[in-house]
């Protein structure tokens, strides 16, 4: 938990330049390096809800605000952010998350959706895109601008017995582990982020709908494949056996 903290007020120390502008003829648009992250985990179908729960509230943690509160335009003070630990039912595994109910709902809502849409032998994406929004002249919509995009790759295997199962739950609690690691690792670069916004742009930087937590503006896709990699399947079940012959 403490080192959650650190990496969230280092963040909030640094100091970001603006993304640079350049034109292109007659137009002009803004270009920004955007990250990408792709992390892959491979699931019997019970486990899918936890494991995206996991991961994506993992990187949100770090991805999230207190409220703002401004005094006058330049000036405001950052609410607290709360955590709470959150205990999977079938993987060996307990993660951090940040304690807003209304968050949680909206995740839960995208990843519920993206369970449904897997088949029990199935393969898909879940990503995660933060962006920031550029105002655009009237008549046109604003312009959203990723700056970072975490796609987790989702291999969902059948296994045949309660034994295969019990090590399932044990081994997809360690790779879980491993890619939280990774997560915080990632986050704790020092690398572009949007710079803190004035009162008028708060908008355009955070998403201020909650009323406990502040994200940086996100959105939630997914993507299925029809079929599992025989490849992916074969390893899973081979660590299964390896882990029974010891």
């Amino acid at each position: 938990m403490e080192t959650y903290f650190k990496c969230f007020i280092e963040r909030c120390k640094t100091v970001r330049k603006s993304p640079p502008i350049f034109r292109d003829g007659n137009t002009q648009h803004l270009t920004m390096n955007c990250r990408s992250e792709v992390l892959e985990v491979t699931v019997e179908a019970r486990q899918v809800e936890e494991a995206m729960l996991a991961l994506l509230h993992t990187i949100l943690l770090h991805r999230s605000t207190g409220k703002f509160h401004y005094k006058k335009e330049g000036t405001y003070s950052i609410g607290t952010v709360g955590t709470q630990d959150i205990d999977c039912d079938f993987i060996d595994f307990t993660f951090v998350r940040v304690s807003s109910e209304e968050l949680d709902r909206v995740i839960r809502k995208a990843v519920s959706e993206f369970k449904d849409a897997l088949s029990s032998d199935g393969m898909g994406q879940i990503s995660l895109e933060f962006y920031q929004k550029k105002k655009s002249r009237w008549p046109f919509s604003d312009e959203c601008i990723p700056w970072e995009v975490w796609s987790i790759k989702v291999n969902v295997v059948n296994l045949a017995n309660e034994q295969e199962r019990q090590i399932c739950r044990e081994k997809v609690g360690e790779k879980l582990g491993e890619k939280v690691i990774n997560v915080v690792e990632v986050i704790n670069r020092h690398e572009y982020l949007p710079k803190m916004p004035t009162q008028s742009e708060v908008d355009n930087v955070f998403d201020t709908s909650l009323k406990d937590v502040q994200p940086y503006l996100y959105k939630i896709t997914y993507q299925i494949t029809d079929s599992l990699g025989t490849s992916v399947s074969t390893t899973m079940r081979r660590l299964i056996k390896d882990t029974l012959a010891l």
